[in-house]
């Protein structure tokens, strides 16, 4: 937590990003058109301002540990339109123009593709249903190694 007062994060007009204990901020992206949730991914200091002053999507992978850019092995990058920051600076979305169809690693439009299906009387019995398995492109080729 910053040492910033809740009402310079709240009401101001200073952007003062909030990152998490390891320096993360969460990033919704959504299509600015038509606010289809397109991915969620994470954002560190360096990635943001990447993404600010490039105005393409650049994000922190926990997993890889390092800044990669959306599209930079698909093709399908994201133009960046608007960032909205939510009330204490901790969140951010993204709207932005995706380049290409998929914004998922899956070939898929988006990432949430899947509904939780359950029955309320009995939640721990439950199922993902598939609503959208249009895929743009194979994954298996778009992000295959070179075999050396």
């Amino acid at each position: 937590m910053t040492n910033h007062s809740t009402m310079d994060l709240e009401e101001g007009s200073d952007f003062l990003p909030n990152f998490n204990q390891d320096g993360l901020l969460p990033v919704i992206v959504i299509d600015h058109q038509t606010n289809q949730v397109l991915m969620f991914a994470y954002t560190n200091a360096e990635a943001l301002h990447l993404t600010l002053s490039t105005k393409q999507a650049h994000f922190y992978s926990r997993s890889r540990k390092k800044i990669w850019q959306k599209g930079e092995q698909s093709g399908n990058v994201q133009l960046v339109k608007q960032v909205y920051v939510d009330c204490d600076q901790d969140t951010l979305i993204f709207a932005v123009e995706q380049i290409g169809q998929a914004a998922c690693h899956t070939g898929r439009r988006s990432c949430f593709y899947r509904v939780l299906e359950y029955e309320p009387n009995n939640p721990t019995q439950t199922r993902l249903k598939i609503i959208d398995n249009h895929k743009f492109f194979d994954p298996q080729e778009v992000y295959s190694q070179p075999k050396e």
